[in-house]
């Protein structure tokens, strides 16, 4: 197929409060996503003591068991999402993936845990690359990157969510009433996904007319990503960044019980709390707040620099990529729980700024009629290098420094955590060469 786009409607399907309607219902959904993608995190320790697992268990029950199912599910997904409707298909992820979350309290050992976590990939599946191309029909071109980083939004806020909700009704009822807790709002969200969520299709007849001439195969899809250097280069680049974040994520809290543990609980005790409760609403709230900062701001940049030249949409990751380096190895190096935590913020709010910009420049490359696919190959490198690769790596890295004759479980964990971001030099370098191509790459 020859590399020709179909222009994008001029005429907007749906009307300006839809629009913002439409939107808080997927950064709701997304929220939810994320909340029970992530509780797990502040329920490790927990976990690893009701089962006795090692850190790599912990690393395969947080990662790779998920990012497995969930990454090679968003394929086939994406492909049914460019011709069925998005809402239903979005709506029957959601209630597929509460399902299993509440079903992750009953598990009795690691490996029917691993079961009701792959079923959670499963679900989501389904969400994200019928969102992303849900929002790109939704709004206007000039104001992709914000609305999709609105809806990225959801990836902190549910963090933060999980973190603080996860860590108080462990501490009150359990680690196994938590997951049950987590799950139940999705029933809701599943129905009013289905019923009111607009496929704009049906407002789009001329547009879906024009594409029916053009279909195209996952074949031609495939071929079309491939010549995309500009894909490849941010795809990597944003999987690298994930390796980094999804890979530090189930061992911070662990860190801070391991070297801050006495410090912990004792700040804790202050506000009548115990310590996991009190260490997930702080790092909820500190880290939450930083990370929905730096997903809007990422796509608000995005938007308003790439105006005036589209490399912004990748110098904006890269620059951050480079900066949060120093701060994250700076927060796990002090000596107190409190200072860490909030200099943990910066590298938090760092973090979270390629997400806008990044899926904005995937949905803007290829044909509106493969938006859905290009979305799903894209969260296929991210989620299998990211979520799939890095809480493993990183769990056996902690591993192996902490074994016989090593640093202890409390350095081994730390410098685990160091040598992790350090790979975020690799992210800046990579986006920084999408700068030569991203310009004669952009087609709508």
């Amino acid at each position: 197929m020859a590399d020709t786009a179909i222009p994008s409607p001029v005429i907007n399907p749906v009307s300006t409060g839809y629009r913002r309607y439409a939107l808080w219902v997927l950064l709701i959904i997304y929220t939810l996503n994320f909340l029970d993608r992530q509780v797990v995190n502040i329920l490790a320790e927990p976990i690893k003591r009701d089962l006795g697992l090692a850190d790599w268990q912990l690393g395969m029950m947080t990662g790779l068991a998920f990012a497995v199912f969930y990454t090679v599910l968003g394929i086939p997904i994406a492909r049914l999402a460019e011709t069925r409707n998005r809402p239903f298909i979005i709506g029957a992820s959601v209630a597929a993936w509460s399902a299993f979350t509440v079903l992750c309290g009953f598990t009795q050992n690691f490996w029917q845990l691993i079961l009701a976590r792959i079923g959670v990939g499963v679900g989501e599946a389904g969400c994200t690359p019928p969102a992303h191309s849900l929002i790109t029909d939704y709004v206007p071109k000039e104001k992709r990157a914000s609305a999709i980083a609105f809806y990225s939004i959801g990836t902190p806020l549910g963090t933060l969510a999980g973190m603080a909700m996860g860590g108080l009704v462990a501490d009150a009822y359990g680690w196994r009433v938590a997951f049950m807790v987590a799950g139940a709002p999705g029933v809701i969200f599943a129905l009013v996904a289905a019923i009111t969520l607009v496929e704009p299709r049906r407002q789009l007849a001329a547009d879906l007319a024009a594409r029916a001439h053009s279909k195209i195969s996952f074949g031609a899809a495939l071929a079309v990503l491939a010549a995309k250097k500009t894909f490849w280069l941010v795809a990597f680049a944003a999987s690298i960044k994930a390796f980094i974040g999804y890979g530090q994520a189930p061992f911070i809290a662990s860190f801070f019980f391991r070297v801050h543990g006495a410090d912990v609980a004792a700040l804790a005790a202050t506000f009548g709390l115990k310590s996991a409760g009190f260490l997930g609403l702080a790092l909820g709230l500190i880290g939450g707040t930083a990370g929905v900062v730096g997903a809007w701001l990422g796509g608000v940049l995005a938007d308003r620099l790439g105006a005036k030249d589209l490399r912004a949409y990748v110098t904006v990751p890269a620059v951050a990529s480079l900066v949060s380096i120093p701060f994250y190895i700076l927060a796990i190096s002090v000596a107190a729980p409190m200072p860490a935590i909030a200099v943990l913020t910066i590298p938090i709010l760092l973090g979270t700024l390629w997400y806008g910009p990044v899926y904005a420049t995937a949905q803007s490359i290829v044909d509106p009629a493969m938006r859905a696919t290009a979305s799903a190959v894209l969260l296929l490198i991210i989620n299998l290098v990211g979520l799939g690769l890095g809480p493993v790596a990183v769990g056996a890295l902690s591993d192996l420094l902490s074994g016989p004759g090593g640093l202890g479980e409390a350095q081994g964990v730390r410098w685990a955590l160091i040598v992790s971001t350090l790979f975020g030099l690799v992210a800046f370098a990579l986006f920084w060469l999408a700068r030569k191509t991203i310009r004669e790459e952009m087609v709508g």
